[in-house]
């Protein structure tokens, strides 16, 4: 008799949360970049000194991770096909 775990596979690159993750993950990356880098005295003056750019983008980048965290922690089972499964040996 097959147990949960022999019945069901991973998700892996197809599970959600992991393309929510990359994408939200690039974005902080170019805007903490731009933070960091190409910030003028004209943008902080109009952000009341706050460098919102590099805010923003560590926020994304920390929330990225928590989605990769997440699917670590807790992956996705999806059925195995019958294709799927190695056969098991039978006793004779």
């Amino acid at each position: 008799m097959a147990t949960d775990s022999e019945s069901t596979k991973r998700a892996g690159a197809f599970d959600i949360r992991m393309v929510i993750a990359l994408l939200i993950g690039v974005y902080g990356l170019v805007i903490t970049i731009l933070g960091i880098g190409f910030t003028t005295e004209a943008e902080l003056a109009k952000a009341d000194g706050l460098n919102i750019n590099l805010w923003a983008g560590l926020g994304m980048l920390l929330f990225a991770a928590s989605f990769v965290a997440w699917v670590k922690i807790r992956p996705l089972r999806v059925p195995a096909e019958d294709g799927d499964q190695e056969p098991t040996p039978r006793s004779e």
